[in-house]
């Protein structure tokens, strides 16, 4: 290969590819970390300030994403590698003699023109870059993911890339640059070092995934042939109680009448640790271990918290009913209407919070259709409520369009366009969109049972990936808690 071809390749391709990479693989720190409040927030979206008034480079900068940030900083860098690459190919005569500094020139047989062409201070920004990436920038991403045991793969993978780039710049200016290597690069050419180093990186990225992908399958049939034995043996044991038995796959497939029987179904000690009457025990009794498992672990805390939340919005509203069967106010001295107006708006939170593509930081996983039904319900009132591309300044709040101020007294309640809110503290945008009341029309196909699908859905994912993996999680640290009591005991 051509000494200018290799320069081209160390100097761009190599450098561009490797920071992309880390770029994209730090992102798991980010979400990790995030993961973490859906532990004790709930799960609430972050609704950043967007000002109205002209803003600095930084404070636009500010406001982008994680991975929008990422990307800036590093396509920064990229270009001024792209500069000086170019720059010190111009100037240099090692790679052309027509142009270029006097004195830079490569003298000699070819083979020792392309051995000086392969050194020297026009590699340095090559060698920079690499040793930035390989020394600093992945040694710190590993020390940031010390305490992270995810069930992804990431963990791993993260550790595997970064221990793999460790070698290859050492060795690749070692076999340049000290003579003794000479008889090594007869069979091992100084670029190779840096090709195994690319290799091992492929091999962590592509097939590791291909691993626990196929781990992942394998988990999900073992649970659903475990569930489908406990559904034979509870069928040929009591047929009556077999009819009601909170079936996996006929209770997610079949209508809203069976799906809501399965989920009025008290668990009993018959019932596999695998099945959904064990899953929606588990939600409702004990929770938080199965959330902290999801959230910093399988980092899927946001459909536990998705389920949670529904559940409590579900009790809140709708749990208390009269003896005929019409809904009785769960607030004092407040009429139904107004239950129902608190019922949307609570419903709308949850809907930004884990739904919505423009609100929602984790979105749940949702079916096309699902999604469809509940941004045709929500959607309007989550823009006129939030605005159309972001929250609206917390210090001018209501000179955003669909905005007004007014009072719970206000006639606004007759316009089906409108937002209110009272903002506290203008500083605090959390706490200003939290008392914004929305007094639009409510969609008539808005009631108890409008999360019901997308409950199932979610419920359904989390039974055959997060479930089987927190069940395998808790066996192996209780065998290993008994293992240690019975050494200790001993």
């Amino acid at each position: 290969m051509a000494a200018s071809i290799e320069y081209w390749i160390m100097g761009i391709w190599l450098p561009f590819g490797i920071a992309l990479f880390h770029a994209s693989n730090s992102r798991f720190l980010y979400v990790a970390k995030m993961q973490k409040r859906f532990i004790h927030e709930q799960g609430e979206s972050r609704r950043l300030s967007r000002r109205n008034k002209k803003k600095t480079l930084l404070e636009k900068y500010q406001l982008l994403d994680y991975t929008t940030k990422m990307l800036t900083v590093v396509c920064i860098g990229m270009g001024f590698q792209l500069f000086l690459t170019l720059f010190m190919f111009i100037v240099s005569r090692k790679f052309h003699s027509e142009f270029g500094i006097p004195g830079t020139e490569t003298t000699g047989t070819p083979d020792e023109q392309k051995s000086q062409a392969s050194k020297g201070w026009e590699w340095w920004p090559s060698v920079f870059w690499q040793f930035l990436w390989a020394w600093i920038f992945a040694p710190y991403i590993l020390w940031q993911a010390r305490g992270l045991h995810d069930t992804l793969g990431w963990r791993v993978q993260t550790i595997g890339c970064s221990l793999a780039s460790l070698h290859a710049t050492p060795l690749w200016l070692v076999a340049l640059y000290v003579p003794e290597m000479a008889v090594v690069n007869q069979y091992w050419i100084p670029p190779q070092w840096i090709a195994v180093s690319i290799m091992i990186i492929e091999i962590f990225t592509v097939f590791l995934p291909i691993w626990e992908v196929v781990k992942h399958q394998t988990l999900r049939q073992e649970t659903l042939e475990s569930i489908a034995r406990w559904e034979a043996r509870n069928k040929f044991g009591n047929e009556k109680d077999s009819e009601s038995s909170s079936s996996t796959y006929v209770s997610w497939k079949v209508g809203k009448k069976t799906r809501n029987k399965a989920a009025s179904i008290a668990t009993s000690s018959n019932n596999s640790i695998l099945t959904m009457d064990a899953l929606e025990h588990t939600l409702v009794k004990n929770p938080e271990p199965l959330q902290k498992f999801s959230a910093l672990k399988d980092f899927s805390g946001e459909n536990i918290a998705f389920l949670r939340r529904v559940a409590e919005w579900k009790v809140k509203h709708y749990g208390i009913k009269m003896s005929d069967g019409r809904k009785m106010s769960t607030k004092n001295g407040s009429g139904l209407a107004f239950d129902v107006r608190e019922a949307f708006e609570e419903g709308l939170h949850i809907y930004v919070d884990f739904i919505s593509n423009r609100g929602a930081e984790f979105q749940v996983n949702l079916a096309s259709a699902d999604f469809k039904k509940l941004a045709g319900i929500f959607e309007n009132a989550a823009r006129i409520v939030y605005g159309e591309d972001s929250s609206p300044d917390p210090a001018t709040p209501f000179e955003t369009a669909g905005w007004r101020i007014g009072t719970k007294g206000d006639n606004a309640s007759n316009s089906s366009e409108t937002a209110i809110a009272v903002p506290d503290s203008p500083m605090q945008m959390t706490d200003t969109l939290d008392k914004v009341r929305y007094w639009g029309d409510i969609p008539d196909s808005f009631d108890e049972s409008v999360f019901d699908d997308a409950e199932m859905h979610i419920k359904y994912l989390v039974l055959t990936n997060t479930w089987p993996k927190y069940i395998r999680a808790r066996r192996s640290m209780d065998s290993t808690e008994s293992l240690e009591a019975s050494g200790n005991s001993a």
